[in-house]
């Protein structure tokens, strides 16, 4: 078999409390990720899906588990990814080029090859007028594409996603999903997307993942997605194949959402 690219081996995650408890927000997490996927991972708000994303990129360690990257245990930071988060990460000071190519100077990557290179993936996501601008005359979703581009410009195998879109209208979001499965069709990379909106897993991944209400968060069930592509967006959410996957996966997603409204955790 393969080896995953990603990959948590019975991984737990607690958490103390102020008043000195200990709370358990993943548990048990078995799930492999392999080289190349595009994996989607939804549940309702609070249900540690964010929590997962950190281990796997070495900003938390697991209180219990293992979490492998390439077949080996993760310890530290995870060299063999890049993060994309809900908020940019764009220096305000520093024009879009410089932003881009950010990452490239600090791996000591040199000037001038370091401006090339972003002028290059500017041009990729459309942005390249704008190379001498600051992220504040920027729309948001130019500073979404900025955010992309800082991203795959550094040639790692695994990108970690937490709800890039979710602060975007509906139009530009569509626009970036496209933009994002293009960059992706063209790679390969392995993706691993959290979204709390179900459309976009579906659209986008090859798998959707359902994590369950919290605490002590597990996988719920694990859907392959079988949609073909290359994938028209703007028509794809009307085809009945997705209206009836989305049925499906929303059947254990509403038990999740309904048992962490119960508990006044939504």
């Amino acid at each position: 078999m393969p080896i995953p690219a990603l990959e948590f081996v019975h991984v737990s995650r607690s958490f103390a409390t102020p008043a000195g408890r200990d709370y358990r927000a993943l548990d048990d997490i078995c799930l492999a990720v392999p080289a190349g996927a595009f994996l989607a991972i939804v549940g309702p708000s609070g249900c540690g899906k964010s929590t997962l994303l950190n281990m796997a990129a070495g900003l938390l360690a697991p209180t219990s588990g293992t979490v492998r990257v390439g077949g080996a245990e993760l310890a530290g930071l995870n060299r063999h990814a890049t993060y994309m988060f809900q908020q940019d990460a764009l220096l305000p000071w520093k024009d879009v080029r410089e932003n881009v190519g950010l990452g490239l100077t600090l791996a000591g990557v040199g000037r001038a090859d370091a401006q090339a290179r972003a002028d290059a993936w500017l041009a990729r996501v459309g942005l390249a007028a704008f190379a001498r601008h600051f992220p504040a005359q920027l729309s948001g979703g130019m500073r979404k594409r900025v955010a992309m581009a800082q991203n795959w410009i550094i040639d790692r195998d695994v990108l970690l996603m937490d709800e890039p879109f979710s602060a975007l209208d509906i139009h530009t979001r569509q626009r970036m999903e496209g933009e994002l499965l293009a960059l992706w069709g063209e790679s390969r990379r392995t993706i691993v997307f959290v979204t709390h909106d179900l459309e976009e897993a579906i659209a986008l991944a090859d798998e959707v993942v359902v994590l369950s209400a919290g605490p002590a968060s597990h996988v719920v069930s694990r859907h392959a997605v079988t949609l073909d592509r290359p994938r028209d967006l703007l028509d794809l959410r009307t085809e009945p194949a997705f209206v009836d996957l989305y049925r499906s996966i929303w059947a254990d997603l509403r038990q999740e959402v309904i048992k962490s409204h119960a508990s006044g955790r939504v």
